[in-house]
């Protein structure tokens, strides 16, 4: 999927943006003058990327396993569905749902930054915006996945889908066997942040 008209105020490539720079400015002079705790920080940030954030994502997925009607809203217009959960704003205005299938496995890169669904996901791993993920994605998936442990057969077909500043992408993984009957709270559980990123899987029962 083309770029064109990319604007961003994160890193393009490996140089930080002016905002970004500001950012770690502004982090080192707290942190320097005493107001801030730099293992405090890294602790709120992870809580923030692999916590608070992916578990709004959950919740979509969990309904989307649940609910065939919401599931199928998700499909035709996964932002106004998304919204109706609450989860909205900057970073989140245009979302595509990619649902995978025995058939097809969905993975989700942004090549030329690192453009990513906030409002469902938190905050982006440092992986996906680095530059050997950002470019090994497109041209060799099946080992990007297999090294982040995830083996797709030859027979299922690998779809990469590059996000832009117009739309971002919310992996919905299959649904773990042998979960019948559970309720929306107990399948959010086997959802992970990188199963909706398609660098991973749902958790097994």
């Amino acid at each position: 999927m083309p770029h064109d008209g990319h604007h961003h105020d994160h890193d393009e490539g490996s140089e930080l943006s002016p905002l970004a720079l500001r950012v770690k400015a502004l982090e080192s002079l707290l942190v320097e003058k005493g107001y801030v705790d730099p293992e405090a920080l890294d602790v709120l940030i992870d809580t923030y990327e692999t916590k608070i954030g992916p578990r709004n994502g959950a919740r979509v997925v969990a309904k989307a396993w649940a609910d065939p009607e919401f599931a199928g809203w998700l499909k035709r217009d996964a932002t106004a569905a998304i919204a109706s959960l609450g989860y909205t704003g900057r970073q989140g205005e245009h979302m595509v749902a990619l649902f995978n299938t025995p058939e097809t496995h969905n993975m989700v890169v942004c090549t030329l930054c690192s453009c990513y669904p906030w409002p469902v996901l938190g905050l982006p791993p440092v992986w996906y915006k680095a530059m050997p993920y950002r470019s090994r994605a497109v041209i060799e998936p099946r080992q990007v996945l297999s090294e982040f442990g995830v083996s797709v057969p030859e027979t299922r077909e690998v779809r990469v889908w590059d996000s832009t500043a117009e739309v971002r992408y919310l992996v919905i993984p299959e649904r773990p066997a042998g979960t019948e009957g559970w309720s929306e709270e107990q399948l959010a559980e086997l959802v992970t942040r990188d199963s909706m990123i398609g660098t991973g899987l749902a958790k097994q029962p």
